[in-house]
């Protein structure tokens, strides 16, 4: 179902000094369009994807070392490890909104390649760790290296994308810290195998090697990621323009007729936007649901080879043992994902992650009890089950939110928010699984089970917000949450061309008539 026409006499407060009045007509055939976003995914979506990928390797690759002799060669206990784990989300939850307004500011062609090299050196520098200190220090840098990454990542498809097409591939953005989870519990399988190559325990091989392919990939960042419409050439060549001058014209005309604020970017955020974000009660919720989602997940992703080994499985087993359920959320999330888009189904698909999380976690507790706690193979069917619904609810919740958001700017506040709240998740969620609860978690996943029933409901309030607003004003919310095409027409049927007059930065002007 189509979205109504928009009207082509779009009404706009004056413009500032620097903002023009500009009239925009859709003067681009479909396939001509079809064919220069096939372009900018090719192209966009491959290289974002593979920064999540090694951000995730980075952050999880420690769950993996506990598993072989590194408590002990470090000299700490599991929940000395927890504080550290929690001063991981720390240095990412200080640092969160800073680091967004600094890509804000230099563009992310340049920062998001600046962070690649810097999380993945400070990872590989995590092998010569050999003490508490040095621990709890490597930890904290590495969250403050990677902190504003992936609301950096978000805001760079929204600025390439209109607002319907970006809520479409935040999925796909986090396929890479799903395949990045899954991956290092597999990779971590075999690069464990090398313990005493060279006098060295297998947890040194397990960040050299996994740090070190972020460093190269930081390379990739540099040499093929465009930085934005207005400078479409990566950091590492910036004579190259990937794009066209018609191929720009069409991407970007179709998202300032989507988004007219984006054609107003300023170098830094106004104090206007910090006052709608941080007034919208719906931001809040969204926020909400992820921190409280994400701590019982980020939990049950630290231990979870752990808590495998303890079922009897030698320790290179669990660590591959670990991966199944992560590499069944990949499929499941993008079944998940095909339904919120297509049917437009945004808080059911939410509410339905949260609580297939939830079973889990029932599955878990119920399992540690009786008899049921020796039949290894049911424990195992609950750690593979709650980590197949453990992570995508989180995404999609994403999606919906910004969908929520009214402009360009909240947008790139709310996504720095709900990023933080998932951090902020990190820190309680750190201390959720305690050495006196080992090995079976009973308190830890009573816990757990409290903390997603409260998510679930807090969702369930916004669907039913979000349906009582859709009977008062069904057209505005529907062009709000997007429609069902990915075409670039956001759902309008029979519309071209289409012209808006709208008010943009005279450099912009000056790029739409070049």
């Amino acid at each position: 179902m189509g979205i109504p026409e928009k009207t082509t006499n779009q009404e706009f407060p004056p413009p500032a000094e620097d903002q023009r009045a500009l009239t925009l007509t859709e003067d681009w055939t479909p396939e001509e369009e079809a064919k220069a976003k096939r372009k900018l995914d090719l192209i966009i979506m491959p290289i974002l994807t593979l920064g999540f990928f090694c951000l995730q390797l980075d952050r999880g690759n420690i769950s993996n070392a506990i598993t072989s002799s590194f408590f002990k060669d470090v000299g700490i206990t599991q929940n000395e490890f927890n504080v550290g784990q929690q001063m991981l989300s720390l240095g990412i939850v200080l640092t969160e909104i800073p680091a967004n307004m600094c890509l804000y500011r230099v563009g992310p062609g340049k920062w998001l390649t600046l962070q690649l090299f810097l999380f993945g050196i400070v990872s590989t520098f995590q092998a010569w760790q050999n003490n508490y200190a040095s621990f709890i220090a490597t930890r904290f840098l590495l969250g403050i290296t990677e902190s504003g990454f992936i609301p950096g990542g978000l805001w760079t498809m929204s600025t390439w994308y209109t607002r319907a097409e970006t809520a479409k591939r935040v999925m796909i953005f986090y396929f890479g810290n799903q395949i990045g989870q899954a991956s290092s519990k597999l990779l971590a399988y075999g690069i464990l195998h090398m313990e005493g190559m060279g006098g060295k325990a297998g947890w040194f091989y397990l960040f050299t090697l996994m740090g070190g392919f972020t460093v190269l990939c930081g390379f990739v960042y540099g040499f093929f990621l465009p930085d934005s419409f207005r400078n479409p050439s990566p950091s590492f060549l910036p004579k190259w323009r990937m794009f066209t001058d018609r191929e720009i014209h069409i991407l970007q005309t179709r998202v300032l007729l989507d988004d007219p604020m984006k054609g107003q970017k300023k170098k830094k955020i106004n104090l206007g936007a910090f006052k709608r974000a941080f007034t919208n009660w719906r931001i809040y919720a969204h926020v909400a649901i992820s921190l409280l989602n994400n701590g019982p997940q980020r939990a049950l992703d630290t231990y979870s080879p752990t808590i495998v080994r303890s079922f009897g499985y030698k320790s290179l087993q669990a660590n591959a043992m670990a991966s199944v359920g992560l590499w069944l959320q990949v499929p499941t999330s993008f079944a998940f994902s095909y339904l919120s888009d297509h049917f437009n189904w945004r808080g059911q698909t939410v509410i339905a992650g949260l609580t297939g999380h939830l079973i889990g976690y029932i599955f878990n507790r119920s399992f540690t009890n009786g008899d049921l706690v020796n039949n290894k193979g049911l424990r195992y069917f609950g750690v593979v089950f709650t980590q197949t619904f453990g992570t995508f609810s989180h995404p999609l919740n994403i999606a919906w939110l910004s969908l929520t958001c009214e402009d360009s700017e909240v947008r790139a506040l709310a996504m720095a928010m709900v990023i933080m709240g998932a951090n902020i998740a990190g820190i309680y969620g750190a201390q959720i699984l305690r050495s006196e609860d080992s090995p079976l978690y009973r308190r830890g996943f009573t816990v757990n089970i409290a903390i997603i029933s409260t998510a679930i409901i807090l969702a369930a309030v916004r669907m039913v917000d979000d349906m009582i607003r859709k009977k008062r004003n069904p057209p505005q919310l529907e062009i709000e949450q997007g429609s069902n095409s990915d075409d670039g027409s956001n759902g309008e049927k029979g519309t071209h061309p289409r012209t808006v007059q709208l008010q943009v930065d005279d450099e912009v002007r000056k790029q739409l008539h070049q």
